[in-house]
């Protein structure tokens, strides 16, 4: 923020605002209320895929979209948004469906800009090089995230744990199959083993976890 001020730029912060009533909600108090059988997050089922998520059009797109819409974005006067998909993961451009009132670009890749060229701006920039961009409990980290967040943030880890908790307790009471947190089809804290150093390499880098959910 300091930064975006001292150069000019107007940096804003957006909520997921609920229409009716005007409350803020984050997606983890949408999935932890009272009598929610919410499930917008893509956990895994049984056989370890993803299951389907509304979570990044819900809480992300739709709410930038609507802050355009209020800032005036129209079809005839469309916004220009800028997706930050790095040359690294070229593969996943045009995959963002375009709404009338914007227009997608791509500003790394037209650039020619890697992830390590980002980091390396950023810290050209005189900024700290800020992790991936994710959800704490998003099922779509690897192990070594899983790993690392138990290692490093017990507490928050816990936390998740309870999470998948509460959301197979909803699911008993509904009599539907668990869900989970990991593809590995057991509970998290059992599937993240603790003090161990090191996990398998994981070659997925999909969803959350790869920057993708970014806009």
């Amino acid at each position: 923020m300091p930064f975006a001020e001292a150069h000019g730029i107007e940096l804003v912060v957006l909520d997921h605002v609920m229409k009716r009533t005007g409350e803020v909600r984050t997606l983890y108090q949408d999935l932890t209320r009272e009598g929610s059988r919410s499930l917008k997050i893509p956990v895994r089922m049984s056989n370890g895929a993803p299951g389907t998520r509304s979570c990044t059009a819900s809480f992300k797109i739709k709410v930038i979209a609507d802050e355009l819409k209020r800032r005036g974005a129209t079809a005839d006067h469309p916004a220009t948004v800028g997706i930050g998909i790095s040359l690294d993961e070229i593969g996943r451009a045009n995959n963002r469906r375009c709404e009338p009132h914007e227009r997608i670009e791509y500003p790394l890749l037209d650039r020619g800009i890697r992830r390590a060229d980002c980091a390396r701006i950023i810290r050209d920039a005189g900024l700290p090089v800020p992790p991936k961009s994710s959800c704490w409990f998003c099922p779509f980290h690897r192990p070594e995230a899983w790993h690392d967040m138990r290692r490093t943030d017990p507490a928050l880890f816990e936390k998740a744990c309870q999470l998948e908790e509460l959301l197979n307790r909803r699911r008993d009471v509904l009599g539907k199959d668990h869900v989970y947190l990991t593809r590995f089809a057991r509970p998290l804290r059992n599937a993240i083993p603790d003090g161990v150093d090191t996990l398998p390499f994981d070659e997925f880098d999909t969803g959350c976890d790869s920057g993708w959910c970014m806009t």
